[in-house]
């Protein structure tokens, strides 16, 4: 499932991108402006920002930077501004692609597609932690030289908050990057596979912590280098 966060002031420009994406797969969030934007990131969890440049309050330039800085999701920054130093500013900022309005929605959904399997083959897929190794394309866990095969939401738990260090995920993030959206448990889930994922991982390193944050959620932090 493939989650998207539209940010643009224009309110008919959302409904247009969204309701399009919406019919071919994607599930969309709208964002009038980035400060909007910036809340919903830290509450959830998106594979792609579209962002519109010129926006009020913060401006497509300036949330693309602290995208870059907090978060690592592709962005396409959309903009009626052609004009080449206007795109060599997009892309110093951190802008992944460029699009120019007015443009078709099936160009935009072209370049999503483009931007995810780019990211998909450069993204890890083996991490690794000090002493521990987490590869994903095998779903095995190495631990110097001990093997662990974790039950699948286990491992999906770890690589996640494992390719997050030392950032606090919510246990909806958690639950929406790992469950889905359409999960109808409990958030009390995710307290459960932490519980489990911390002792198997205990008996085997003291190189990762499992930290919990009261009220919000859970970190990953590296105990050795």
């Amino acid at each position: 499932m493939t989650n998207i966060l539209v940010v643009d002031d224009d309110k008919h420009t959302r409904k247009l991108i969204c309701n399009f994406l919406g019919e071919n797969g994607y599930v969309t969030a709208e964002a009038e402006n980035g400060i909007v934007a910036l809340q919903l990131l830290s509450r959830n969890i998106y594979n792609v920002a579209i962002v519109d440049i010129m926006m009020p309050k913060m401006n497509g330039y300036e949330l693309t930077k602290e995208i870059r800085e907090v978060y690592d999701l592709p962005v396409i920054m959309l903009t009626a501004k052609s004009q080449l130093q206007d795109k060599e500013r997009g892309f110093a900022v951190g802008t992944d692609d460029y699009l120019i309005k007015p443009f078709e929605l099936k160009e935009l959904q072209f370049r999503i597609k483009a931007l995810l399997r780019r990211t998909n083959q450069e993204s890890e897929q083996i991490i690794k932690i000090s002493s521990i190794v987490i590869n994903k394309a095998s779903y095995e866990v190495q631990v110097g030289d001990q093997t662990l095969l974790l039950p699948l939401k286990e491992f999906e738990l770890l690589f996640v908050l494992a390719s997050n260090q030392n950032r606090v995920l919510t246990r909806e993030q958690l639950i929406q990057k790992i469950w889905g959206l359409d999960f109808e448990g409990n958030e009390r889930t995710v307290d459960v596979h932490i519980k489990r994922l911390r002792e198997r991982m205990r008996q085997l390193t003291e190189d990762v912590s499992f930290k919990t944050i009261r009220g919000v959620g859970y970190s990953l932090e590296v105990l050795s280098s």
